[in-house]
């Protein structure tokens, strides 16, 4: 079955990875699976990795140039606009749901985000055969305050191979690797305005015995170096785009994400994996994932007692009662004759 995963990104982001991870386990499950991503610099790395795992890649700059006889098309898109120029060429399209479908500003900002959420994206997913989301709280959010039917969750999986606790002595190489000679926390996030940076930065002006190690990029990075240079911080770490980390992870002592929106945060599952404790805010995706005060922490605006959670828990959950990628079981077609999905 030739599967196509159709996407308008031209940068990095969480649904990017995602299809890097998840495409050659698609491959091993007997599906042939095809990646089409615009012809742009920002996402050559996915591009190479996919190709290296013997996946085909078309880097498109017209949509008419994609292959046609493909048995299922699954697109995801940035813009909502994308939606349509997709639709336009593969009317058949399921929808695979990455992009926060609530942000939870404060001062009335998530309301506004709704309606235009609702107005911008909602008609799209309405289209589509079916939708398809990577966590249980959007599918139910999709269809109770958006009236979207057919939604699936599929929830994002972890290779609990490659993102693992380090092992005896592990953790104190890696450190003098990187240079940590005290306690370090982990912030990998685009820099968008929805990850809440700037509540980093302020925890770190709070805490200037730890190091905090910010990786990733977006629009607003040159701003939050400008605003650690001001306030001072020499104990903040701009690390860009990384390709090592696992190793980051078996470095570090905790990760620490307040974001204020997530569909289901693949951050936070490589940190679990990787038997670590979050500290995050108590938004759906994130409290769908760690339990309080056990695998980690939920922040409230204004915290109370903090019990000691357990990277050994979160690594536990991770790779036994969460999500997980595994060696998968292989596909087997159909007997001929049987109905297409």
């Amino acid at each position: 079955m030739r599967v196509l995963f159709l996407s308008d990104a031209r940068r990095i982001g969480g649904s990017e990875v995602y299809l890097r991870e998840m495409l050659p386990r698609v491959k091993a499950l007997g599906l042939s699976p095809e990646a089409a991503l615009p012809e742009a610099e920002g996402t050559l790395p996915v591009r190479r990795a996919l190709e290296a795992a013997g996946i085909p890649v078309h880097a498109y700059r017209d949509l008419e140039a994609l292959p046609e006889a493909v048995d299922l098309v699954v697109a995801s898109a940035w813009y909502p606009q994308s939606y349509r120029r997709f639709f336009a060429r593969y009317p058949r399209l399921v929808l695979l749901v990455h992009d926060q479908i609530e942000v939870f500003y404060p001062l009335g900002g998530r309301y506004l985000y709704r309606l235009g959420y609702r107005l911008l994206q909602v008609p799209n997913l309405r289209r589509a055969r079916a939708v398809l989301t990577v966590s249980r709280w959007a599918a139910r959010w999709l269809e109770r305050v958006h009236g979207v039917k057919g939604v699936h969750a599929v929830p994002n999986g972890v290779d609990v191979e490659r993102f693992r606790p380090p092992l005896p002595g592990e953790k104190e190489a890696l450190k003098g690797r990187y240079g940590l000679k005290r306690p370090a926390v982990l912030v990998p996030a685009r820099m968008s305005p929805e990850k809440n940076h700037l509540a980093v930065l302020l925890t770190a002006r709070l805490l200037p015995q730890v190091d905090f190690l910010l990786v990733g990029t977006g629009e607003l990075l040159g701003l939050w170096r400008r605003a650690a240079r001001l306030l001072g911080l020499e104990n903040v770490r701009f690390l860009g785009r990384r390709e090592d980390m696992p190793e980051l992870y078996r470095a570090v002592d905790a990760v620490l994400l307040p974001t204020l929106g997530e569909n289901q945060s693949l951050a936070t599952l490589e940190a679990m994996a990787s038997g670590l404790p979050v500290v995050t805010t108590p938004i759906p995706a994130q409290a769908e994932l760690i339990q309080d005060g056990l695998t980690g922490r939920l922040v409230p605006l204004t915290p109370g007692g903090w019990p000691r959670p357990s990277g050994r828990q979160a690594r536990s959950w991770a790779n036994g009662r969460g999500p997980s990628w595994k060696r998968p079981t292989p596909w087997t077609r159909p007997p001929e004759g049987s109905p297409r999905p």
